[in-house]
């Protein structure tokens, strides 16, 4: 058996004494192991348990070993976003644990190479709309009746839609975002609270993806970003 608690499976069998306090706030992220979900991840373990979810269980063991540094915990979930029935899985065991959940922060996104949209590749669309579109509304259905009326939602916004060769991502992270939005307004009398951020450019392997070669000197680090994320979230997070 791990003898760490955060490298044992969301849905393993556990003992009382692997799970936090509830009264410690429990925070979501999708898309942790690297750039701003591992920064958001960190910026938040001294208040928060995270539960970091991503595909790259090495990543998130690093994660781990960097937020119980700062002497915080988490649960590892490496977990496919775009598997319905991994991230059914993933929420009941939240479920199960914690009865509830304080905050989700949705970094998850998948980045087809830029090309005319003439040329987009079939398999790189698909991909995009399973990871971009479906699997956030995926989330939202399973991820609302933890959040409840209290909890918060946070989205990230990327707005170059109708740019030159940002056809599949563009139109399916605006995609992603017009979900977020109609959710905000959905919920804004009866919560969760939902909230949507552009952060500034970041450099992140996806705009590494889009960029290559692009000197990193005048873009801003996910450290920041995290920072100024959780400073515009500010109270709300108390």
């Amino acid at each position: 058996m791990p003898a760490r608690a955060a490298k044992r499976p969301l849905d393993a069998a556990h003992s009382p004494a692997h799970i936090p306090p509830m009264t410690q706030k429990t925070a979501l992220i999708i898309g942790a192991s690297h750039g701003l979900g591992a920064a958001l991840a960190e910026a938040l373990c001294d208040t928060h348990h995270i539960i970091a979810v991503a595909k790259t269980t090495g990543a998130l063991e690093e994660l781990d070993d960097r937020i119980q540094a700062r002497g915080g915990s988490a649960t590892l979930a490496p977990m496919d976003v775009t598997n319905a029935d991994a991230m059914a899985t993933l929420c009941r065991g939240i479920y199960d644990r914690w009865g509830s959940l304080d905050l989700w922060l949705h970094t998850a996104i998948h980045a087809a190479p830029l090309a005319p949209t003439n040329h987009v590749d079939t398999k790189d669309m698909a991909k995009s709309v399973a990871c971009n579109i479906t699997a956030t509304s995926t989330l939202i259905t399973y991820v609302s009746p933890l959040l409840g009326h209290a909890g918060q939602a946070v989205f990230f916004d990327d707005p170059v839609v109708g740019s030159k060769f940002y056809g599949a991502y563009g139109a399916t992270k605006a995609a992603q975002i017009a979900l977020a939005k109609s959710w905000q307004a959905e919920a804004a009398k009866i919560g969760p609270k939902v909230h949507i951020l552009t952060p500034a450019p970041m450099p992140t392997a996806t705009r590494a993806r889009f960029h290559p070669g692009e000197s990193r000197d005048g873009l801003a680090s996910p450290q920041s970003q995290a920072a100024a994320i959780l400073t515009a979230l500010g109270s709300s997070l108390a």
